[in-house]
């Protein structure tokens, strides 16, 4: 029988814990700065207590640096309960569940080797909840229509504290972190210029997240949140012009829309945007994004009438390829 306050979670409400595997030591101090590794398993709470996502199964645990305004807060609280190589099942109901998916979705992403940014995290602090759109995985939108109570199965690898590891951006202090933001805007052009594109959009990411961190603190839509948003945004683009030249055009239209979503007069966004269209022959798309450009922006008109040249040029060609295709074919 579990004893009282494994089931009860340092009195908080809405949680329940039952150790599976008892760790050892003391439970360690989870000061701000620390470095905590550890593996964990989202399940369902129906009868087959489906798994959501396990990171036994992508293969690298979870590292997360406390008080560095982790989306999932609640991890950080479950784990300061626990010792090193404890393995702990923990209830928890909808009121600590609901940014789940968010996480998720970020989490899925960097496992599969795509951008580790939190994108859609930033509109309105907690979630879009006034402007839900799908998170690419059906689980997690379901999870997000109908919120409900999760299991988190943890498992306490490593703690270590801020003097024991290498303080990467992630763990610097905002002040630091904004300082760093034009050293590693200025690395990335300099990738960029020598054609260094991976290494490139490794600065630009590393920038953003920078500037996401701090963002997140300030209120959304008054000035300094704008700053940061403006900051940002300038850097995405930047990442999207790497992403143009390595010819991942889809992800270009996901990252430039999401900016014109929320910031309708971002001309160089469409000017992106019309770019990656172009690229996988969304004609309509592609001139629709260009004439935004010049509404917003006049200034832009020749640099627009070459693209529409090479626009034009481009389907021509399609257009006769196609043709000889199908002349083979009757």
């Amino acid at each position: 029988m579990a004893d009282m306050q494994d089931t009860m979670l340092l009195g908080l409400e809405g949680i329940k814990k039952t150790i599976l595997h008892g760790g050892t030591g003391d439970i360690p101090k989870l000061r701000t700065g620390a470095k905590v590794t550890f593996h964990f398993r989202t399940q369902l709470c129906n009868d087959d207590r489906t798994v959501i996502d396990d990171s036994k199964v992508v293969g690298t645990p979870m590292e997360v640096v406390i008080g560095n305004m982790f989306k999932l807060d609640i991890w950080e609280t479950l784990l300061s309960s626990m010792r090193i190589g404890e393995v702990a099942e923990f209830w928890c109901d909808i009121i600590h569940t609901g940014v789940y998916p968010l996480v998720a979705k970020s989490m899925r992403r960097i496992a599969e080797g795509k951008d580790p940014v939190d994108w859609h995290i930033h509109t309105c602090g907690m979630a879009n909840m006034f402007a839900y759109h799908s998170l690419g995985y059906d689980d997690l939108d379901e999870l997000m229509k109908e919120p409900q109570p999760l299991y988190f199965v943890l498992e306490l690898i490593k703690v270590q504290q801020p003097s024991e590891y290498n303080r990467e951006t992630w763990a610097m202090s905002d002040e630091e972190r904004l300082k760093a933001v034009p050293i590693l805007h200025g690395q990335g052009n300099k990738f960029y210029k020598q054609g260094q594109y991976q290494e490139a959009t490794q600065k630009y990411k590393e920038a953003i997240i920078c500037i996401k961190n701090v963002q997140t603190k300030e209120k959304a839509w008054e000035v300094p949140w704008l700053k940061l948003e403006k900051m940002a945004n300038t850097l995405t683009l930047n990442y999207c012009q790497c992403l143009l030249r390595m010819e991942e055009y889809y992800e270009v239209i996901e990252h430039t829309s999401d900016i014109i979503n929320q910031h309708p007069g971002a001309a160089k966004a469409f000017f992106v945007r019309g770019k990656a269209h172009m690229e996988v022959w969304n004609e309509a798309e592609a001139r629709q994004d260009f004439s935004r450009v010049l509404d917003l922006d006049p200034g832009m008109k020749k640099v627009i009438k070459k693209e529409l040249a090479l626009l034009n040029m481009r389907m021509e060609e399609k257009n006769q390829e196609d043709k000889n295709k199908y002349k083979g074919m009757f």
